[in-house]
């Protein structure tokens, strides 16, 4: 379940039983069901998919996102940025390669994997002959989960979402 805040923010990531309860307390408001239904033996209740805080919340996630390899990763759907091959035996690759001045930033810095990055070596992608699927970006969001990795994205969500997995 996507938790938004009251701003439609995009907040927290959690289960179905923590959704459930916060309705049942009346902290969140159901914003759009997921189709599926709780049954009880007196009752069928909606799950949903997106709930909203009745109250805004100052958190954590206002933060920049941290730079690091698990991080560009999910940004970039450990998908290679050069031959759009989904794998999670990946590398970082320094677009500007850093003998040339490439910095390592989020701007500078993709999801390669071993072949692509065996074939640009010391070479910018025009040299290479590769083309960037995406110009790198530093992030404005990643998701807090409550299962400790990136979920699958509902495609309910994606309209709350800033960017759909982090994607401008």
């Amino acid at each position: 379940m996507l938790i938004l805040n009251a701003s439609f923010e995009p907040l927290h990531v959690c289960s179905v039983k923590r959704a459930v309860t916060l309705l049942m307390h009346d902290v969140v408001e159901r914003v759009e069901d997921s189709g599926y239904f709780l049954r009880s033996p007196n009752a069928l209740f909606p799950v949903p998919s997106v709930v909203k805080l009745h109250r805004f919340v100052r958190g954590p996630f206002r933060q920049r996102v941290a730079f690091n390899r698990k991080n560009v990763f999910r940004r970039d759907d450990h998908t290679c940025q050069y031959c759009s091959r989904h794998t999670f035996d990946l590398t970082l690759d320094h677009v500007m390669p850093r003998s040339r001045g490439g910095g390592t930033t989020w701007e500078n810095v993709v999801a390669c994997c071993k072949a692509c990055n065996a074939k640009k070596r010391d070479r910018t992608p025009e040299e290479a002959g590769l083309r960037l699927l995406r110009k790198p970006y530093a992030p404005r969001f990643m998701f807090s989960s409550a299962y400790g990795v990136m979920p699958d994205i509902d495609p309910i969500w994606e309209r709350y979402l800033p960017a759909h997995r982090g994607r401008p």
